[in-house]
């Protein structure tokens, strides 16, 4: 690691996003991963699923090795400036329709989709018990 490093700011990490130039930021460091796609356990797109955001729990929750976390070392090109960062998004879940208590014209769609073909069925074997030669 160099003995000053540089400071990045978030939006110019973001902007490195593909597979020929992918920066993560792990623990308020960067790292310039382009050279490891190729060779990731868990493929490129792991990889590039991490980019634009701080890949801390990414890699955390993974429970990488000791020997992965010294690899990175070779990688890192130098610091976040946390001050640039987002803040982390909360979730908004998607708007739902509203719920309909009265389920009434619906209850007799369905009960006719079932009730129709049976009378369809009944009639037909009448119509043939009836018409039947004996």
């Amino acid at each position: 690691m160099a003995s000053d490093p540089k400071v990045h700011i978030f939006e110019e990490v973001a902007n490195h996003n593909k597979t020929k130039d992918c920066w993560l930021i792990i623990s308020g460091k960067v790292y310039d991963v382009t050279p490891f796609m190729d060779d990731h356990p868990g493929g490129d797109e792991v990889l590039l699923s991490a980019t634009g955001k701080d890949a801390t729990n990414d890699f955390e929750d993974v429970g990488h090795s000791d020997s992965a976390r010294e690899m990175m070392e070779k990688y890192y090109i130098g610091e976040i400036d946390p001050k640039t960062v987002p803040a982390k998004r909360t979730y908004i879940p998607p708007e739902q329709t509203p719920y309909n208590p009265d389920k009434t014209p619906e209850f007799v769609i369905k009960i006719l989709q079932f009730l129709v073909p049976l009378l369809i069925l009944g009639l037909a074997i009448a119509v043939r018990h009836y018409t039947k030669k004996e």
